[in-house]
């Protein structure tokens, strides 16, 4: 195929063909099921591609997104030196299994970890691949006993019982993570305070932990107002459930939705729950829930495909407006009260705030 030819497919219909690619290998499907599952833009020209190998369409694929949306931005914390994104970067906890981690005799643990490589089958020179995976979401602090995270993380009292909330799972440099943690980095949920998951785009969950956390201290959110069209931001997580990654340089792109906006952060499975922050004054905006980072097969191994500027759609933010009143509410009441109590007389507490209802 000419130079010229290629130059005419857009990337997001050559990820489409390496989809198509993908559900031919696994569903063995037959010559009239192949046809229909050719994407409707390709149609009628879709034997120009057929020339290429699947490891060629995807190095194209690659190429074509990184010209048009840009590179991938996600840092280990060992290389980043601001205090501000380091303070912000304590608040942020990995959700894992209970049954992997070990607690050992003397009351700490150890985190049962995959290689990023063979759990995701990835190529040699995806970023990252030498690194371990452990954990299925993220999530933040936002009071002494109360972590944040996406609603489809953690979705009933079953799910809470099985998850573990881990803080400090991160690379230490370039060769080693942390696996090892003291009983201060490790808790358990003891109930849901509020959930909802709904078809406007809401999703959010909010857990009280067994005790306050030790040594951290909880994220600032925003609780009122909205964010500024085209603020810029950062993500702090777990994407894939590596060691804790740092992603500046995204910024809003929708900010239409009334309980969600769109940005162009690096994220990836994983990064689900985690805080977005204004990268000016270092407030939570919001929880990641949906995005479009993904991989795709080359045909022997997975790449993975980043869209972080203005190409591709973008991931959802599910702003904190929209749960931060249940916040504020437990707050409130878990305040001591100050001077002296009066015998024979309660004393009276203000409410919280209800929080503002917003439009997954």
């Amino acid at each position: 195929m000419s130079k010229s030819m290629l130059k005419e497919w857009t990337a997001h219909e050559l990820v489409a063909e390496l989809r198509r690619r993908e559900r031919v290998a696994l569903t063995e499907q037959t010559g009239a099921d192949r046809a229909r599952a050719i994407p409707a833009s390709v149609v009628g020209r879709s034997h120009e591609l057929q020339q290429l190998s699947t490891a060629e369409l995807a190095k194209l694929a690659q190429d074509r997104q990184r010209a048009i949306y840009g590179v991938d931005n996600r840092q280990d914390l060992y290389l980043v030196k601001s205090a501000k994104v380091h303070a912000a970067a304590k608040g942020v906890v990995a959700l894992v299994k209970t049954t992997d981690l070990h607690r050992k005799s003397d009351g700490s643990y150890t985190l049962a970890t995959e290689p990023y490589r063979d759990a995701y089958r990835l190529c040699a020179n995806e970023p990252f691949v030498s690194q371990p995976t452990g954990c299925f979401c993220s999530g933040f602090l936002v009071a002494p006993d109360v972590v944040a995270t996406a609603g489809h993380c953690v979705k009933s009292p079953a799910d809470l019982a099985n998850t573990r909330f881990v803080f400090g799972f991160r690379m230490v440099d370039a060769n080693n993570a942390r696996t090892s943690f003291s009983a201060d980095d490790v808790y358990a949920g003891s109930r849901l305070i509020g959930r909802q998951l709904a078809g406007d785009g809401t999703d959010w969950s909010l857990v009280r932990l067994d005790r306050p956390v030790v040594g951290r201290k909880p994220v600032k959110i925003r609780t009122r107002g909205k964010i500024a069209n085209k603020q810029a931001l950062f993500v702090i997580g777990h994407p894939c459930g590596l060691p804790q990654k740092y992603a500046p340089g995204a910024q809003v792109r929708d900010n239409i939705p009334a309980p969600y906006f769109v940005a162009n952060l690096d994220t990836y499975g994983g990064n689900s729950g985690s805080p977005v922050f204004n990268a000016g004054n270092t407030t939570v905006e919001g929880i990641l829930v949906r995005g479009e980072n993904d991989f795709v097969t080359n045909g022997s191994c997975y790449v993975s495909l980043v869209c972080p500027s203005t190409g591709c759609r973008g991931e959802d933010v599910t702003r904190s407006t929209v749960w931060a009143g249940k916040v504020l509410k437990q707050k409130t009441r878990s305040r001591p009260a100050s001077g002296p109590r009066k015998t024979g007389r309660r004393r009276a507490t203000k409410s919280a705030a209800r929080p503002r209802r917003k439009k997954t």
